[in-house]
């Protein structure tokens, strides 16, 4: 079903607002903006297949509406674009959400499984790749391209039901569900210019000061992104910003002889070196640190080892993927710091956090047996 009429959509919603599970994917384009481009928005139920195109409909509010309902729950899989893109196309994040890839690793599969896997395994249907490279900008979208784009929300109702009795089975909803709400928050796609220096890349060597002018000169490219709405790499480069961060340049001549700024008209020259002199004006005490993870001491690393060969016979003996557990820096965390929460809190402390502490305190031990790691 290709929905190209606000009066089809009306219906497709209004048949929809009555589930209580509706499938959900999007297809979109982001290479020449700073924004996704919505090219194409899915909706399902069982029995129900529909492609949206946001080029020939002018008002998605029926579908923000179902995006808004807390009485549907919304099934994608691996959400995260998806929900940035419905957030920035229809003003809002969709809520309830139910993740297949994240539900996934708490059911015997491994992190980040992608969708033609999860539908093999749950349906033994091999799904084609011939549209994997579609330019979903352009019109007319063909039969079978329309049939690639709805086989993305074709199977989900379905998996979600097996899912759920697979979670309520082994008691794990309870698990599940902290981390399904933590990808509905708003603000994990907010877009906050002042935090995009965080994102540069080489700026690990700059000194306190020198992060002052990032902060600014990448809060002046962020915006500057946001308004012309073109990638951050068309307004500068990382590598130049940086370097502008590390000389801090006073005048438009200084300016000019960092390599990369060439393309700067003047008024962005003026613009640029305003925030450096921002930055520069910046009290000691509101100053950024580096947000860099020390290395564990050596020491520690041993420590590491052990606990997580540990963490890996929880992951095999639960079937929940080891990194949704934990990872190194999450282990290294809980051995230096008492008050870290993540594996001291709901259900990694139940499933992991308690044997952890009962391996440092010396209670338990690991021995090799059949060429396995087992638990003393």
């Amino acid at each position: 079903m290709f929905i190209s009429t606000q009066e089809e959509l009306a219906e497709l919603c209004d048949r929809l607002s009555h589930e209580r599970v509706i499938a959900v994917d999007t297809e979109f384009i982001r290479e020449k903006s700073y924004y996704p481009r919505l090219c194409l928005i899915q909706l399902g139920c069982e029995g129900l297949t529909a492609a949206v195109d946001p080029f020939a409909v002018s008002d998605l509010e029926p579908i923000a509406a179902l995006m808004r309902d807390p009485k549907i729950t919304k099934v994608f899989h691996a959400c995260s674009q998806d929900l940035e893109v419905i957030s920035h196309a229809l003003g809002v994040v969709p809520a309830p959400v139910f993740d297949t890839q994240v539900v996934a690793a708490f059911l015997g599969h491994r992190t980040q499984l992608g969708y033609g896997a999860l539908v093999k395994s749950y349906t033994g249907v091999s799904l084609p790749k011939s549209s994997s490279l579609t330019d979903w900008s352009r019109r007319p979208l063909d039969a079978d391209q329309l049939e690639y784009a709805e086989d993305d929300v074709r199977y989900l109702p379905g998996i979600y039901e097996a899912m759920v009795a697979e979670l309520l089975e082994k008691d794990r909803m309870g698990w599940v569900e902290p981390e399904l709400a933590a990808v509905c928050d708003p603000a994990r796609y907010a877009h906050d210019p002042r935090e995009a220096y965080t994102h540069l890349r080489h700026a690990g060597s700059l000194t306190r000061k020198q992060l002052g002018v990032a902060r600014e000169v990448a809060a002046w490219r962020e915006t500057e992104a946001m308004r012309r709405d073109i990638p951050r790499r068309w307004v500068v480069s990382d590598e130049v910003l940086v370097e502008v961060s590390r000389r801090m340049p006073p005048t438009p001549d200084k300016l000019r002889r960092v390599r990369g700024t060439e393309q700067l008209n003047n008024h962005a020259v003026g613009a640029l070196l305003a925030a450096v002199k921002k930055g520069l004006a910046c009290p000691e005490s509101d100053l950024p640190t580096q947000r860099r993870r020390n290395r564990p001491a050596a020491n520690v690393e041993p420590v590491v080892d052990l606990m997580y060969a540990l963490v890996r016979i929880v992951s095999e003996r639960s079937g929940v993927a080891a990194p949704l557990i934990a990872n190194r820096d999450d282990l290294a965390d809980f051995v230096v710091d008492q008050g870290a929460r993540k594996l001291r809190e709901g259900w990694r402390w139940e499933l992991a956090g308690k044997q952890l502490t009962r391996l440092l305190e010396g209670r338990v031990g690991l021995t090799v047996k059949g060429m396995r790691v087992e638990i003393l």
